[in-house]
Parts: C-alpha cells; sequence; structure tokens
C-alpha cells in the first residue's frame, strides 16, 4: 500500500528499530519514519497509524500485535495504559531492568547529539521499586471527570476522558482514598496529595479543598490545602510545609535520593556561598543551609510566590537563607531595577523545569564564575542543551548520573555535575 494512500486508523506492519525520546521506537514505512509506542526495539508488530498524512514529516502509531516478541516483553503492568489508552505508562509492558536500559540509550544519545559528550550514564532504580514490581510510588496524582462523574485521565495526545478503576502508579496511601469508587461533577478535576508515610493526605477538586466523609467542598476559610512532608539527609530529618497544588517531587523516594545526590555533588561547601535556582519549598535549600554552616550563605530564587511562602517557614530557622521571589535572570542580574541578588558564588545548584534553563539562566549562572554547578534534570534533552552551552562558557569536566524516578514511563531524573 502506497503511503500517500494511508491514513490514520490503518494498521501496517513495522519491523521495531531504536528507541527513541518521548517513550515511542522508530520504525520505518517505505522509507516514512513511523514513531511506535508499546514496542520494544527489534520486535515485529502490527500497528495502527495514530497520526498520519501524506504531508507529514514522521507518523505515529500504536502497537496493536505482537508478531514477533522481544525477550524484554512483560504483560503490561497497566493496561488501561496501554494501544488507545491513557498517558502516562508507555513503558508498562517493558521488564524493569530492560526500562532502565532504554532510559540510558536515550539519555547518553541526548549527551551526545546536543552535547557532544560521549558518555554512558546508568540509570538507577529507587530504594524499594524493584520490590514493588515499579509500582505504587506516586504520591501525587491529577484526575479528570468525564460526563458520567468518572475519575480517570485524559488520552494519550487526546482532551477525552476515559474513565479508570485505578491508577497502579500511586501509593497504597493514596489508593486508600477510594477516588474511583465515587462520583464527582461532571468536568471537574481531581488533584490528590498522600505524603510518603502517609500522613494527612489532601484531595483538592478544581483547586479547592474537599472533604471525603461529607463528600463535598470544604467551605472553610482556612481548611488545610497543605501536607507536610518528612525527608531524612544523611541522618538528619527535615520537614517541609508543601502547598496541596505546588510542586513537590512525585516520586515516594525521590525527595530523599535526590537531597542527599545534590550534598554529595556540592561537597565541602562550609563557609561558601551556594545558589538553589528553582527553589520550590525547599527541599534542596534546607540541607544547603546546613552544609554552608552559620558562616555561610545560601541564596534560593523562586518565580512561584506560593512556593517561596512555604521556602520561608521551612527554612525560618536558618538565618543564612536568603530567599528571593522572581524569574531567575532577573533576581541574578538586577534587571528589574533593583540589585543583583549576588555578584559571585562557589557552587549553584539548579532544578528547572521541563524545558531547561536556556541561554539567559545559563548566562547569568555564569557571570557569577561559580566553580561547580550542579544540575539537576527531569528531561534528557534539555538537560544536553544546557549542558552544552555551560560548556561553551568554561564548564566542560562533566558527570552525569541517572535515576529512574518515573517507573513504567519513559521520564527520568538525571543529576550532572559541571565543573569549570
Amino acid at each position: 500500500m502506497a503511503t500517500d494512500s494511508l491514513r490514520t486508523g490503518t494498521t501496517v506492519d513495522l519491523e521495531i528499530g531504536p528507541v527513541a525520546h518521548g517513550g515511542h521506537c522508530v520504525a520505518r514505512y517505505e522509507g516514512r519514519v513511523v514513531f511506535v509506542r508499546h514496542t520494544l526495539p527489534g520486535e515485529r508488530v502490527r500497528a495502527r497509524l495514530t497520526d498520519a498524512g501524506p504531508d507529514a514529516k514522521f507518523w505515529r502509531a500504536d502497537a496493536v500485535e505482537v508478531l514477533d516478541a522481544s525477550p524484554d516483553r512483560v504483560p503490561s503492568a497497566w493496561p488501561a495504559a496501554g494501544p488507545g489508552g491513557v498517558g502516562g505508562g508507555e513503558l508498562a509492558h517493558v521488564a524493569l531492568p530492560a526500562q532502565r536500559r532504554w532510559k540510558e540509550a536515550v539519555l547518553a544519545e541526548q549527551l551526545q547529539r546536543l552535547a557532544r559528550l560521549d558518555l554512558a550514564p546508568a540509570v538507577t532504580a529507587a530504594p524499594g521499586d524493584d520490590e514493588r514490581g515499579g509500582l505504587a510510588w506516586r504520591t501525587r496524582i491529577d484526575l479528570h471527570v468525564d460526563a458520567e462523574g468518572r475519575a480517570g485521565m485524559r488520552g494519550y495526545r487526546s482532551h477525552d476522558v476515559l474513565p479508570l478503576a485505578d491508577m497502579p502508579l500511586a501509593t497504597e496511601h493514596v489508593a486508600a482514598l477510594g477516588l474511583f469508587d465515587r462520583r464527582w461533577p461532571a468536568g471537574s478535576r481531581i488533584e490528590a496529595v498522600a505524603p510518603a508515610d502517609g500522613s494527612s493526605p489532601i484531595v483538592l477538586l478544581d483547586g479547592a479543598p474537599f472533604d471525603l466523609h461529607s463528600n463535598r467542598p470544604d467551605p472553610r476559610p482556612n481548611a488545610r490545602a497543605a501536607v507536610r512532608e518528612h525527608v531524612e539527609v544523611r541522618g538528619t530529618g527535615y520537614v517541609y510545609r508543601v502547598a496541596a497544588a505546588g510542586f513537590w517531587q512525585v516520586h515516594r523516594e525521590a525527595p530523599a535520593l535526590l537531597a542527599s545526590r545534590v550534598l554529595d555533588a556540592v561537597g565541602d561547601v562550609t563557609g561558601a556561598t551556594v545558589l538553589d535556582l528553582y527553589a520550590g519549598a525547599g527541599l534542596f535549600s534546607s540541607p544547603l543551609a546546613d552544609a554552608v554552616g552559620p558562616d555561610g550563605r545560601l541564596v534560593a530564587v523562586e518565580g512561584d510566590e506560593r512556593a517561596v511562602r512555604d521556602a520561608r517557614r521551612n527554612a525560618h530557622d536558618r538565618p543564612q537563607v536568603e530567599l528571593h521571589a522572581g524569574d531567575v535572570v532577573d533576581v541574578l542580574t538586577g534587571r528589574r531595577g533593583g540589585a543583583p541578588a549576588v555578584a559571585e558564588a562557589d557552587v549553584v545548584v539548579l532544578d528547572p523545569p521541563r524545558t531547561g534553563a536556556g541561554k539567559r539562566v545559563v548566562d547569568a549562572v555564569a557571570a557569577l564564575r561559580p566553580r561547580r554547578v550542579v544540575y539537576v534534570a527531569c528531561d534528557p534533552a534539555a538537560l544536553a542543551r544546557d549542558i552544552a552551552l555551560l560548556g561553551e562558557r568554561g564548564w566542560s569536566d562533566v558527570t552525569v548520573t541517572g535515576h529512574d524516578l518515573f517507573p513504567m514511563t519513559h521520564h527520568l531524573e538525571a543529576v550532572a555535575v559541571l565543573d569549570r
């Protein structure tokens, strides 16, 4: 069948090639590149085209029948996230060790292609994930409600809400809330937050606290809208107040793992000036403040006012912490009319959003001439682009470690340490 006669919905047989960033593998059909989900390298599959057209640069497809299976294929741990299902579980058909090899290949490919670095970082499991089969790790989930009041998630690349009976990636504390066992207002959005220790979970309905016992929104102006997260870092316990609608690492082990990794990466910073950019509620700020000690300086920058309020509460007993609310470039350069927050720094830690830091932030960081930059990333392509920018400015001694903090999905977390 000629490619110009194929359309979305057509089924074709494909030989599957290597993995690609985004949770799919690469195949070709009569010369046309096809990105195929729900498959593995080396397989032969029957795939349904989900996005095809004669003028498209590439096509997308879902593998709907496996003709020759990879030895790394296992029964799906989350069938509802399979072909035609919800997004968020695109590797549920892949054995856990192979999921990590998949992510290692993607991370290495992005570093080579975008940063010209021939590195092969390992992607390691978080504590307990193998024992739980890569499930029950999400302490926070977002759901949407269909027209019949059933909670579910949107289909992959779709606005349609698909009702669910459960969410296998959620922790047992989230599962115990029974979100799928009741009816909700049609078209609403549900956010559920259950701290890793199971204490005092919160459900938000369209952003407002919801009382599961009375089955209605909590109208009180002082209704609780934040949780307390307990994190142990190098034997020290930290307690964080975090807005339920705010950002926090979703994997139950991620806060402790990443905070420990950052402390290891910064090295001895006693008495030093350390920057914590995109600081959020201060996950890294408090341990870093303890690391610099009373004679050091920890400058935290965060653009979300709500997160800054949380960070201020979380670090209230550490006078060496300075918190700045605003755009990172504006705060570092004083571009909005104020003085720059800091003239120089010994170490810069940054944990930017999925889009990365970008040239303006990298330039502002480079102007501070830190000896070391510690970069926490949730997107390997953005990390590689920013590593390339930092390399051009002198930070070319690079090590990268990968962490599988999103089992059953294509996402991963990575920590890069860059020295001049």
